[in-house]
């Protein structure tokens, strides 16, 4: 059996812990599968005399990193600390001291991914950050790996438990956003400031990483289009329910003749497309590739062992190429030059909801407006309104352009016969089927 692989750890908080917990009870298990052992050597720390929820001999405590980054006989820096500019810095350090780097900060991912992986293979390092996208999911090593002789045409994933949590609260019992977003923090599923799960941030950093892998293309962070749950409206839960959908905050990127589109938001989903079931804190991302069909990958997105497992799982992959002396060898430079799709080569399913004036000869108006646009809807509701004479019309149309949809929602607001445009949101129908339609509208 070869010598111990020292480990370096900058941070000790939620994921830190699980970190050390995971590699000292699974030593066996290491050594069986690497030939040597693992142990973590030194630790940074904001407080030496903190007390943690993991066990651990203080003399491994330091407060500067330069304690950890300048050690030669620690082989790899896992980075657990969080934030950006001070863990792109040790990073960079490390690379440069021909140290390997396993990251669970998606936030330096999202914004310094490609800067990053490239000073990695630059210095004959590895750079690994599975933990980044969907806590103890193996997604990243799914696409890299498992799915690697298939072309991946779109990804679709319930990466945020937060948000996954209050919709499914909202969805099955009505429960109030506000409601359902204090339960969430009450049961620390949401953090006291939400703001980066409920507007949708959260999730388009890990659709940045998520499609620079899918597609082989460099997404920046800024071209993730981003919508949020705080605005959504009960009724349109019900109505969507009516309907046959559930609503689901979904990461969404596809990707059709080497042009691609990321995005965020909520979205409609069919009863029977397979994310639709995903429900509380879960994550899941569906992956559909043109020869291998649906695939979906499910499990906890967070938490202190499964991140930690992803994490060590990393170290294993690391510590593997280290022993067969491959390291920096397992990236791959961006294939294609990154082309983004325009509104009219971006096609989708949409519910609108109108309120409108309840007199004859509405309805008409704006279906002629639809059909001079080439809409056609699948399902209407009609509902009237107890008062003034109003009603609700609730629409949902077949595939149609991005930028269809857009010009039609323009002309609504200017018809007379329309009071407001309520409310609209893109809809999934089942998967398989709306793939091929997809293929046939492009």
């Amino acid at each position: 059996m070869g010598s111990n692989v020292s480990v370096g750890l900058l941070g000790l908080g939620v994921v830190g812990s699980g970190v050390i917990k995971l590699i000292e009870n699974h030593q066996e298990e290491l050594a069986h599968q690497l030939g040597c052992g693992v142990n973590v050597k030194s630790v940074l720390v904001r407080d030496t005399e903190k007390t943690r929820d993991v066990q651990i001999d203080r003399t491994f405590l330091t407060t500067n990193p330069e304690d950890i980054l300048n050690d030669p006989e620690i082989d790899i820096i896992v980075e657990v600390m969080g934030g950006i500019e001070e863990s792109y810095h040790h990073i960079l350090k490390a690379f440069s001291s021909k140290k390997h780097v396993v990251t669970a900060n998606k936030d330096l991912v999202a914004l310094h991914g490609p800067e990053l992986q490239e000073a990695a293979t630059k210095n004959q390092c590895d750079f690994y950050y599975e933990a980044s996208v969907a806590g103890g999911i193996p997604i990243l090593r799914g696409i890299a790996e498992g799915l690697s002789s298939d072309r991946i045409q779109q990804v679709m994933g319930i990466v945020n438990g937060t948000t996954n949590y209050i919709l499914t609260k909202m969805n099955n019992e009505g429960m109030p956003y506000e409601d359902a977003l204090k339960q969430a923090q009450d049961l620390g599923f949401a953090e006291a400031d939400p703001t980066a799960d409920v507007e949708g941030l959260d999730s388009a950093r890990k659709m940045a990483i998520l499609g620079r892998l899918a597609f082989s293309t460099d997404i920046a962070l800024e071209e993730v289009e981003v919508t949020g749950i705080k605005d959504l409206d009960l009724e349109d839960l019900k109505y969507g329910d009516k309907l046959g959908y559930t609503m689901k905050l979904i990461g969404f990127a596809n990707c059709k003749d080497k042009k691609v589109e990321v995005n965020v938001q909520p979205t409609f989903l069919a009863k029977s497309h397979p994310l639709a079931d995903v429900k509380n804190e879960y994550n899941a991302v569906y992956v559909y590739g043109e020869a291998v069909g649906e695939t979906m990958f499910y499990g906890p997105g967070a938490g202190s062992l499964p991140t930690a497992t992803a994490v060590v799982s990393d170290i294993v992959a690391v510590i593997k190429n280290i022993r067969l002396g491959v390291n920096g060898r397992q990236s791959v430079a961006p294939r294609f030059k990154k082309q983004l799709k325009a509104p009219d080569q971006r096609f989708g399913q949409y519910y609108l909801r109108l309120q409108v004036k309840d007199e004859v000869g509405t309805f008409s108006k704006i279906s002629s407006l639809f059909n001079e646009l080439n809409i056609s809807f699948k399902r209407i509701l009609q509902t009237p309104v107890q008062k003034h004479q109003q009603a609700e019309i609730i629409l949902v149309t077949h595939q149609t352009s991005l930028s269809n949809f857009t010009t039609a929602l323009e002309r609504l607001k200017r018809l007379d016969a329309v009071i407001k445009v309520k409310s609209y949101y893109k809809v999934e129908g089942d998967a398989k089927n709306e793939m091929a339609r997809s293929d046939q509208s492009l």
